[in-house]
């Protein structure tokens, strides 16, 4: 059977089609999300992200419904895989997963449109059109900020960089960048690349749930790099030291594991 003939795409993310960049993030989500839903979940790792059962919607689909009504531009798109790196990098026991991804993309395309874009919607159109309550948004928002210590912006590299291996690790390697070297600034022997496949000997790991780089030689010895930034030195960053579970999240965890057990009850 032959392979798809593969699709050139622009070199620069500004130009690619807004839809072929939806699916590329909803790739690297799922692909994210697969892996960190096999952590166990625990009281002091519960966020006001966290939903007690998986939404009924696929990223891709949630993403589709955002960029429709909201008319979301392609850097707050992008911008999102960056605020998973800051967050993680902030707080490593966040992790991107099917209970947490739905709230954080809408949280996250929220803020960035009203930082980036000289249009946003409001919080009541932004809330409808992810399916939350306003008043949990505005919740979401502030949470959101708290988290990334309103460090809102990045270079236009930075977000470049995201494009291109995005569509690298496209895990149905549909597209193609043929002028992603000179357009990326990645040296032609770097052999950069996003590696979000954990190997399969290791068991899951709490801790940054994001893209990680492959650098190097591109040799099976080579070490890995901590997970992940791509631009930004993570030495700048002040991760926050690990806390006990709050009252509030000691009740919420055994909601969950209620509904839980609810769910998987046959009668």
């Amino acid at each position: 059977m032959e392979s798809p003939e593969r699709v050139e795409l622009p070199a620069a993310f500004e130009d690619v089609d807004v839809d072929i960049l939806v699916q590329l993030i909803a790739d690297m989500m799922e692909r994210l999300m697969a892996h960190n839903d096999q952590i166990p979940l625990s009281p002091e790792s519960l966020t006001r992200f966290h939903s007690r059962t998986p939404p009924g919607i696929s990223v891709l689909d949630y993403l589709r419904r955002i960029v429709r009504f909201t008319k979301a531009e392609r850097s707050c798109l992008l911008i999102t895989l960056h605020y998973i790196d800051q967050i993680s990098a902030r707080m490593p026991v966040f992790v991107l997963s099917s209970l947490t991804c739905h709230r954080f993309v809408i949280a996250s395309i929220a803020v960035s449109s009203k930082c980036l874009c000289d249009t946003f919607c409001s919080n009541s159109v932004y809330a409808k059109v992810g399916g939350i309550p306003v008043g949990e948004l505005n919740v979401l928002e502030r949470e959101f900020l708290r988290m990334i210590d309103w460090q809102l912006t990045c270079t236009r590299e930075v977000l470049q960089e995201y494009y291109v291996n995005l569509v690298r690790t496209y895990s149905r390697g549909l597209y193609v960048i043929n002028d992603a070297l000179s357009s990326s600034g990645i040296s032609s022997d770097s052999d950069m690349d996003y590696d979000a496949t954990p190997s399969p000997t290791a068991s899951p790991q709490p801790g940054p749930s994001t893209l990680q780089l492959r650098g190097g030689s591109g040799s099976p010895t080579a070490s890995r790099r901590e997970p992940s930034t791509i631009l930004i030195d993570t030495a700048t960053l002040a991760p926050e030291a690990p806390q006990p579970p709050t009252v509030e999240q000691n009740m919420a965890f055994a909601a969950f594991q209620q509904q839980h057990a609810m769910d998987m009850d046959p009668g």
